[in-house]
């Protein structure tokens, strides 16, 4: 992993940022006035130096221009922020996490070690939070699992999307009938399919899906196109009618339609329905480059059509990454996780038990190739690495709507963790070409305007939601900058980092991924 060491973020007491009454977190939100900040924020051209802003009631309630002060005088008490050389940002947004579960511990295991389980429940809202990531959606949950998320302090503020996959195609298809029903409440069954018995299929059309979604809470809706992978490559897909309606049926209700699609046969079939944003890479195609990076004619007439629809783009490169680093084995004792994880779940990693994700693929990757020594089999996803590094290049340079998505935990591997894994995601978009200022842009203002949050969060202005972070450094210069987060704003409480993070040891610089 390419990391520096994050040892700056645990003493802060130097660098000129100080406190009005010392070193401290709140637990609810107070007023709050930063002054002489740098204010760096995807609406503005260039940074606002030296401004002020005031805080209240989780609010930003004004800002003031350089050498200016409007900020209510009949506060009693306002908590002072001196910002000289730091600046304030918006919080991070990740478009695409899955809560439900602990990465890398299915229920059965989570059962079996409850005190671990625990510990990781507890921190990993925190360490989203340590990350700089103040806003998160769960592309396909529900009301009962995001009110558990939600159960612990301090959470990002956390919203979700309906997963409305097709009747036993992906990702229902992973769970044993019948309880898969139960856990994938809006699936759709298309007209002349059978329904599973006690099942209502005018309950599970398009405009009833997105109907329940709605009154549910979910603030957009997540498809699927998937042929399967792996050992499984003839799962069924929706018909793209189908699609249709549900784009239609989301759209009447306000809600953005997601679309799980990584090669360029779903991809097309995406911009040919309607969706807003897909939600992956374009990993594979059925033309190869003639070499790793290349962009074939296929490949760049589906971007185009990206770019000239403002479809929503979502690189996701670190799922590609959560695979291969199974099978690195300084993964778990790089010094970085423990930042991220409690020391007993890594234990746990590496423990038998704990290898069971890597044993399964480990195994899959036996069988298709019986000549090659266990001990030496690896996975090899450099050529999907190179196409979706390409693509995302292309889209960077070409006027493309990016939006910063993780899919955090994309499969049962530990490989994903939670909050760290965005850190790495930036770091991959920088390999593709993709701006420190652009990435910003993504995980900000893209990331809210995607998800109809824009008026809510997203920016650094009058009225908006204080989800926002003070940084050291700038971060449209260098995404190290989030290795150096002084405090986390969330809806005016103040975070002290040191609190958040999983272990308070410093660490030492490591370097390759």
């Amino acid at each position: 992993m390419r990391y520096t060491s994050i040892g700056m973020l645990l003493p802060f007491a130097a660098h000129g940022f100080v406190l009005w009454g010392g070193l401290w977190s709140t637990t609810s939100a107070q007023d709050l006035r930063i002054d002489h900040i740098t204010i760096v924020s995807a609406e503005r051209t260039s940074p606002l130096r030296d401004a002020e802003v005031y805080i209240h009631d989780g609010r930003i309630a004004a800002i003031s221009e350089p050498g200016t002060s409007n900020h209510p005088k009949t506060v009693a008490k306002v908590i002072t922020i001196h910002g000289k050389g730091l600046y304030l940002t918006p919080g991070l947004i990740d478009s695409h996490v899955h809560l439900g579960s602990i990465p890398g511990m299915p229920d059965g295991q989570e059962r079996a070690h409850p005190d671990i389980a625990a510990a990781a429940r507890e921190q990993i809202p925190r360490t989203y939070l340590y990350f700089g990531f103040t806003t998160l959606v769960d592309l396909i949950s529900t009301p009962e699992a995001i009110a558990r998320w939600k159960g612990h302090d301090p959470v990002p503020d956390t919203y979700f999307c309906g997963g409305a996959g097709l009747m036993d195609g992906y990702p229902m298809n992973y769970v044993p009938k019948p309880a898969r029903y139960e856990q994938f409440p809006y699936f759709l069954i298309e007209s002349g399919t059978e329904a599973p018995p006690g099942i209502d299929p005018q309950a599970h059309t398009p405009a009833a899906v997105v109907t329940r979604m709605k009154a549910d809470g979910a603030i957009c809706v997540k498809t699927f196109f998937e042929r399967g992978f792996g050992g499984v490559h003839d799962l069924p897909v929706p018909q793209a009618e189908t699609i249709r309606a549900v784009v239609r049926a989301a759209h009447a209700a306000g809600l953005p339609v997601f679309m799980h699609a990584n090669s360029d046969e779903a991809q097309t079939f995406a911009l040919d329905t309607g969706i807003d944003v897909i939600a992956h890479g374009l990993w594979n195609t059925r033309e190869k480059p003639a070499t790793a990076g290349e962009l074939t004619p296929a490949m760049r007439a589906i971007l185009d059509r990206v770019i000239a629809g403002r479809v929503g783009w979502q690189p996701t490169i670190q799922v590609l990454y959560g695979l291969q680093n199974l099978f690195n084995s300084g993964f778990l004792s790089d010094p970085m996780l423990a930042q991220a994880l409690p020391q007993s779940l890594i234990d746990w990693y590496g423990t038998p038990e704990g290898q069971w994700f890597h044993d399964e693929v480990a195994a899959d990757l036996a069988k298709s190739n019986p000549s090659v020594p266990k001990p030496t089999l690896r996975i090899n996803l450099s050529g999907p690495i190179a196409n979706v590094k390409a693509a995302a290049g292309y889209l960077a340079s070409h006027g493309g709507r990016l939006l910063f998505g993780t899919d955090t935990p994309s499969s049962p591997t530990y490989a994903n963790p939670p909050g760290l894994n965005a850190w790495m995601e930036m770091h991959d978009l920088v390999d593709a070409g993709v701006t420190p200022a652009q990435i910003v842009e993504m995980a900000t203002r893209s990331n809210a305007q995607g998800l109809k949050l824009d008026a809510e969060i997203g920016t650094v202005e009058v009225g908006k939601r204080a989800n926002l972070l003070l940084l050291r450094q700038d971060p449209t210069q260098s995404v190290q900058a989030y290795l150096a987060v002084a405090k986390v704003i969330l809806a005016g409480r103040v975070l002290d980092p040191a609190d958040l993070v999983a272990s308070r040891k410093n660490v030492s610089p490591t370097s390759g991924r």
